[in-house]
């Protein structure tokens, strides 16, 4: 396809420094890359979106999701918890009672949000496994991702143990055995793995929690699997103080230094959350590269924390964003997720400040606590760097076009901005996606999915809220 992106407003490029603005105002597009950027002519037989008055960024990167929980939004016996008693009211108490066609609406619905929001690429940390289930989870995550064109990492979560002390669990929360769990992933990355640097499928190793899901000598091998057949693994870790606490009860160390323990630090690792951090931990965690999936709106909204970003990547730890499940993130796409990513790493350093007369910096320690800029480059390339995807999450020449063009044209919220380009993340909302292409492919056009009926799909999701809360299992 030939394609010219005219007329810009503004680019952010998910770059770092000075890059991370093109003055455009044009994009050009040829075999789903990017090919040149400036002040273009046209050319015959191309293709034009008209940019004007519109910003453009790379199409976001979510790292840390539960698809199956968008089926499980505001729980009333969730929605005021904090993590370990919300994990007993919602997921664990709903989890035996969806079935594949609930599985399957909940994996639509997310992935639908997400892409009208700009996101391209998404990571899915899947923990419905059991053994016999009898459903195939990783295809139809991967086959609901294709029929609306994203980019698909399935982090394949489960485990051995339960969180859960009983021995009358229901199917669908029994733990696996890690022969089972380890031949599975063997069959879904024969099926569906692609290592290419622009992919649109990927597996990863990813046991749902270290502490909790698998003993240290699983882990150990579950790394050394990974490792050796070219996959990276994910898992939560540090999301509250009871892992501090669980993990100190148990082996007398700090969180990451178990991970470290175990083999699980490293450049092909990332971890959810990271909330509750030792500075040495940060250190570690910094020197060995292993990257964070930032998730400020459900450690909002669980009560759990702000995760000290800035102190992680000033170390060495790459930054990425998700968006986590929507079971403790009412709004699970990525430019909520980026506004409160940008207000609450200023929130958490205006917070730490002191007063000049006490020995402080006073307000001049939290200015830089995170731009606009930083945002978008977490959200984008950060995401792309934890995925192993180097050819996607930036706007430079070379790159696979992973395009969101936002329109700010349509609410007020953006009316009066002296700088367009912070508008979709620093004003909040939903910014007007006139379009989202991935690999030079129009996914999104003017606001909508092609071939997608949302009034539909939503009155299938009340259907399925109201089938599930009354199903026994």
């Amino acid at each position: 396809m030939k394609l010219l992106i005219r007329n810009a407003a503004a680019i952010l490029t998910g770059l770092s420094g000075s890059a991370a603005r093109h003055a455009g105002p044009d994009i050009r597009v040829r075999d789903g890359k990017i090919t040149a950027m400036g002040q273009l002519s046209t050319e015959p037989g191309e293709r034009q979106i008209d940019a004007s008055g519109c910003v453009v960024y790379p199409a976001w990167v979510n790292t840390h999701h539960h698809l199956f929980q968008s089926l499980l939004k505001g729980d009333p016996l969730g929605i005021n918890a904090t993590l370990t008693p919300w994990l007993s009211a919602t997921p664990f108490r709903l989890r035996p009672a969806m079935d594949e066609d609930m599985f399957r609406l909940a994996a639509r619905i997310g992935l639908v949000e997400l892409a009208l929001s700009g996101c391209a690429t998404v990571a899915d940390h899947n923990y419905h496994y059991w053994p016999g289930m009898p459903f195939d989870s990783s295809a139809i995550l991967f086959e609901e991702a294709e029929a609306l064109g994203l980019r698909f990492v399935l982090c394949r979560g489960g485990g051995t143990l339960s969180r859960i002390a009983s021995d009358n669990l229901p199917p669908s929360l029994r733990p696996e055995t890690l022969d089972g769990y380890l031949a599975d992933i063997e069959r879904v990355a024969a099926r569906f793995h692609d290592s290419a640097p622009d992919s649109m499928r990927r597996v990863v190793v990813a046991p749902t929690t270290p502490p909790h899901s698998m003993r240290p000598e699983e882990l150990r091998e579950c790394a050394a699997f990974a490792r050796s057949h070219g996959l990276r693994l994910h898992s939560h870790l540090s999301e509250t103080v009871h892992y501090h606490d669980t993990v100190q009860a148990q082996h007398g160390i700090t969180p990451v230094r178990f991970a470290e323990s175990v083999g699980w630090l490293g450049p092909d690792v990332w971890f959810a959350h990271l909330v509750k951090l030792d500075a040495d931990e940060i250190a570690v965690l910094g020197a060995t590269g292993t990257g964070i999936a930032h998730c400020p709106q459900s450690n909002g909204r669980l009560g759990s924390g702000i995760a000290p970003v800035r102190a992680l990547e000033d170390a060495g730890a790459p930054v990425s964003i998700g968006v986590d499940g929507a079971a403790s993130n009412e709004a699970a796409d990525m430019l909520s997720e980026t506004h409160a990513a940008w207000l609450m790493q200023r929130a958490r350093a205006g917070e730490a400040t002191l007063a000049q007369h006490r020995g402080g910096q006073g307000e001049a320690q939290a200015a830089q606590a995170a731009t606009v800029e930083d945002v978008v480059r977490w959200g984008t390339a950060g995401g792309a760097k934890v995925l192993g995807l180097p050819a996607v999450g930036t706007l430079a020449e070379g790159q696979a076009a992973d395009i969101a063009i936002y329109a700010l044209d349509r609410d007020p919220r953006y009316f009066g901005l002296h700088d367009p380009a912070i508008g979709p993340v620093a004003s909040g909302g939903s910014a007007h996606l006139k379009a989202l292409l991935i690999g030079g492919r129009e996914i999104v056009r003017d606001g909508a999915l092609p071939g997608l009926d949302l009034q539909e799909l939503g009155r299938q999701a009340r259907a399925a809220v109201a089938r599930l809360v009354t199903t026994p299992y």
